[in-house]
């Protein structure tokens, strides 16, 4: 089956780059893995993705052929991988043409790339075209040959968002036949059959239409390629192998952990089942840690940590009770990092952020398996084979244990798990936690389709913040509940776009403006200003007083002080991650941040924490800066030449080809957001915490401006307030303090001391009180006792004063309760008598519990009154228990 078995996967994917490139295609970089400017999904699944906004117009493309490899991410069948076929992570390699080439030339470029750069046999060649695509059927009979009846008539080769709007049509898959040995013998198997004979290599998409909500098809005035290739399919073809598991890029993760465990991949279906899963997911948890994914308890944080763990535990059935994810790291990016350069760069935290998290699972991975085990046991006992939704959830909530992988552990025993009740459990504690949490604006999909049509219609929004807090403008739409509407009369809320406006939409960190929109009927007040979609700035709030209708022209105010307090946090903002940068070296990146009038927040990549001196250092360099008084500039630029000037860009996103560049001093970075004139408006800055969010990931809290002063305000009252209760300037406070200390460290030592011998001279007469019962001293009292230590210090000297082996039971008062302890020596614990029993029925009768080891224990209540009916057990407890 194999024509070239000596070509790599890397070579298989530069001959298809090469080849697209050769026919002016511009070859694109793979796109994150986290979706840029796309709310609906989590992960990118596709190469066309990135393409999207070309294909619609709303992007000038930066060629109209491009192609790439890109990286794709599916998780609907997480829970099937380590089967011979299902991948998580893969590469699409794919080309594009934007309103050029269409259905002819995208089918003259695949066949030659196909049958002449990688030299596959025409003959195991099958296309599929529509039914209703007579112009697809005809170049594969004029460029590759095909007799009209070899090419297979297909209703599923259609590509388009069902039930949604947006650009479709025809498309063409090309399958690869396997051979008959593969078949499932029947004499119409053909493609499209459910067998395994012939394999869909290649799919090319004609979008030639765009679908309305509504179902309606309109031509598109310039049709488009999409075409999609995995290559792992591929190779696995051009290698001749029987699973893409056994091509090169899996088998050296496969062989390297068959060899370490000692195994032979092959040879152990359930082992080989584990090798396969390490070796996906492996490749997996590497690009979504290098595109800033992190593990966390919701979203694409989720999606790592849920394939980490099954990682892991897959890894302990193999027999690895070793960390092995940070090799397994290595051994990934050893194999892909020449092409994929910054999982090189990133070694360093890609194998920090496995490590961290691999550790912490491990002890909830032992803990829970060892619950889970004993759960199916005692199921299996009752003849049951559902394990109850409140018990999965017991074991999720209380110990961490993921409900995918109790469901997969326990189908593998032949149980299955309550789904509805854990979910019931799941909603009735998501219940109790939802009392006092605030609203936040969302976008739903019904939301985002309203405002898609609305940007289509109307177009961009333009901002003029950069220039003031105010302006004026025209209203273009409405949305109440997701619909739109002409106009809307106090008190209702809403959705306003307008055709400029001076408020800031959320975006990169800084959160969105408030303040008012005034027309000559109406006062509507902005809650929150988002940009669900590129260019489009939206409104949210309230009506307050009037009415507003489409077609008002309006005036746009901000609320000026709180936009002050903003900006100079976010400039504030970029002094810090210079500061941190020349403190920590180049490698610090920004992974996140929030800027909003009270506070900044600032999350970087280090590899430790900062110390006191550290921050110490970062404050005085930013407060340098800042009376320094450095001019903000600004500056459009292609993004190439803001590169070469050293501007920082933020991990992760997606820029276009011209980027605003924001300069103050020797910091440079692309920034959209807004900023001071100067640095010396920031006023004043203070760094208030410095704490760990994740594996290699810290956090830096601060306040500038108005904020500073009134928290350095309240820390002087405070400080003021002390020292006139200590009767020193404030100056003499930290060494007052330091003195009051060491006094306080003396009188207590007095204290033990004195409370030691008072313990010393009761033990002396307790000793005289012991009384036989069954032949065993025993001594019970009412003692004075300074706390429970030492309580337990005074029944333990009774005990070894002792002439014979014995018990002793002493009580104190203790504020509002008794305090009891119970000493017994461990030769009458094989007697039967146990502290911890003895201790829990003295305590009972006190009004409250106690309980211990077989030779000490410790109990009480807040009966005081009981306790000589409590001691008078004492006795009886004795003859009821000894052996």
């Amino acid at each position: 089956m194999s024509v070239e078995t000596t070509l790599t996967g890397t070579e298989i994917r530069a001959r298809f780059l090469d080849f697209y490139a050769s026919k002016g295609h511009k070859k694109m970089p793979s796109s994150s893995l986290v979706p840029h400017n796309d709310p609906t999904v989590l992960l990118t699944t596709a190469g066309m993705q990135q393409m999207i906004p070309y294909f619609l117009g709303r992007e000038t493309p930066p060629a109209v052929r491009m192609t790439s490899s890109q990286k794709c991410f599916r998780t609907t069948d997480i829970d099937v991988v380590g089967n011979q076929r299902t991948l998580t992570f893969f590469e699409m390699l794919g080309n594009f043409s934007v309103g050029d080439y269409f259905k002819r030339d995208a089918i003259a470029f695949a066949w030659e790339f196909l049958t002449q750069v990688v030299q596959l046999p025409a003959e195991r060649l099958h296309p599929t075209v529509h039914p209703e695509d007579p112009e697809a059927t005809e170049y594969w009979r004029t460029i590759a040959g095909y007799p009209d009846e070899a090419i297979v008539r297909l209703e599923d080769n259609w590509w388009g968002p069902p039930g949604a709007s947006g650009p479709c049509g025809p498309d063409s898959e090309i399958y690869y036949d396997r051979g008959e040995v593969y078949g499932c013998g029947r004499a119409d198997c053909k493609p499209g059959c459910e067998c395994e004979r012939f394999l869909e290599i290649w799919n090319l998409v004609f979008m030639q239409y765009y679908q309305d909500l509504d179902g309606t098809r309109t031509p598109l005035p310039r049709q488009n390629i999409d075409t999609g290739m995995g290559l792992e399919r591929l190779t696995m073809v051009l290698q001749g192998k029987e699973s893409v598991f056994d091509i090169d890029l899996f088998r050296t993760i496969i062989d390297h952990f068959a060899s370490i465990t000692h195994t032979t991949y092959g040879a152990d279906p359930k082992k080989d089942t584990s090798l396969r899963v390490i070796g996906d997911h492996a490749r997996s948890l590497v690009f979504l840690a290098a595109d800033g994914v992190l593990p966390s308890n919701e979203g694409r944080g989720y999606i790592f940590r849920r394939i980490l763990r099954r990682a892991v535990r897959h890894g302990k059935l193999l027999g690895l009770d070793r960390p092995f994810l940070a090799e397994a790291a290595d051994t990934v990016i050893d194999l892909m990092g020449d092409y994929y350069t910054e999982l090189k760069t990133q070694r360093e935290r890609i194998t920090q952020i496995l490590s961290l998290e691999e550790k912490k699972f491990s002890q909830t991975l032992t803990t829970g398996l060892t619950l889970l085990n004993e759960q199916l046991n005692a199921l299996k006992q009752r003849g049951q084979t559902v394990i109850p939704g409140e018990d999965v959830f017991r074991l999720y909530d209380t110990h961490g244990f993921p409900i995918e992988l109790t469901s997969e552990i326990a189908a593998e025993q032949g149980f299955t798990i309550d789904t509805a009740g854990f979910e019931q459990s799941m909603l009735q504690q998501q219940e109790r936690s939802r009392a006092g949490a605030g609203n936040n604006y969302t976008h739903t999909k019904d939301d985002l389709r309203v405002l898609t049509t609305v940007l289509d219609r109307v177009g961009t929004t333009t901002f003029l913040g950069y220039d003031g807090v105010s302006g004026t403008g025209k209203v273009l739409s409405i949305v109440v509940d997701g619909q739109e509407v002409e106009s809307i009369s106090a008190p209702q809320e809403a959705t306003i776009i307008l055709d400029r406006t001076p408020f800031y939409a959320e975006s990169g960190g800084q959160i969105g403006d408030r303040g008012d929109i005034k027309s000559e009927t109406g006062n509507f007040y902005v809650q929150d200003t988002q940009r669900p979609l590129k260019g489009l700035i939206v409104h949210y709030g309230q009506l307050n007083e009037g009415h507003l209708s489409v077609g008002e022209r309006v005036q746009t105010d901000v609320i000026g002080q709180r936009r002050d307090d903003t900006i100079r946090n976010h400039s504030a903002t970029h002094l810090l991650h210079k500061a941190l940068r020349n403190l920590l070296g180049t490698q610090v990146q920004q992974r996140g941040s929030l800027v909003e009038p009270e506070r900044l927040r600032f999350d970087f990549s280090s590899p430790r924490p900062l110390n006191s001196a550290d921050l110490k250092k970062i404050d005085a360099e930013i407060n340098q800066w800042i009376r320094n008084n450095a001019a903000v500039n600004t500056k459009i630029m292609p993004i190439q030449d803001a590169m070469e000037t050293g501007a920082m860009a933020l991990f992760g996103e997606k820029y276009d080809d011209l980027v605003r560049v924001v300069s103050m001093g020797s910091s440079i970075e692309l920034c959209g957001g807004t900023h001071c004139r100067s640095t010396g408006q920031i006023g004043s800055y203070i760094t208030v915490q410095e704490t760990s969010i994740a594996a290699g990931i810290r956090r830096i809290e601060a306040l500038t401006g108005r904020a500073a002063e009134e928290y350095l305000r309240q820390r002087r009252e405070a400080l003021d307030s002390i020292a006139g209760t200590l009767q020193v300037q404030p100056d003499q406070v930290q060494t007052r303090i330091e003195q009051l200390l060491q006094e306080l460290a003396t009188a207590r030592r007095q204290i033990t001391h004195y409370q030691h011998n008072e313990a010393v001279q009761q033990v002396q007469s307790l000793v005289q009180q012991a009384q036989d019962i069954a032949d065993i001293p025993v001594i019970t009292a009412r003692v004075t006792a300074a706390d429970a230590k030492v309580l337990r210090e005074m029944a333990e000297m009774v005990r070894a004063k002792l002439q014979r082996p014995g018990m002793v039971v002493l009580a104190s008062e203790q504020g509002e309760r008794i305090a009891l302890h119970v000493s017994i020596d461990p030769t009458l614990n094989k007697r039967g008598l146990h502290a911890g029993k003895i201790a829990g029925e003295i305590g009972a009768r006190l009004g409250g519990k106690g309980g211990g080891r077989p030779d000490s224990a410790q109990g009480g209540g807040k009966d005081i009154a009981a306790l000589p009916a409590a001691l008078d057990l004492v006795p009886d407890l004795i003859r009821d228990n000894l052996r």
